[in-house]
């Protein structure tokens, strides 16, 4: 039988860092940019809303 293989931690550590981000955000966006495959950047833009 095949045993599983567990991710690297630095994988989850990304998903944590994500699920983060979307947990502490009312309005805006998360964005993950991947190059050659790889994690290299996670942005966050959060907009405040004004109300009269």
């Amino acid at each position: 039988m095949k045993q599983a293989q567990k991710e690297p931690s630095h994988k989850n550590a990304h998903l944590e860092t994500v699920n983060e981000m979307i947990q502490n955000i009312q309005y805006g966006s998360v964005t993950i940019v991947i190059q050659d495959g790889k994690v290299v950047q996670i942005e966050k833009v959060e907009k405040h809303r004004i109300k009269d």
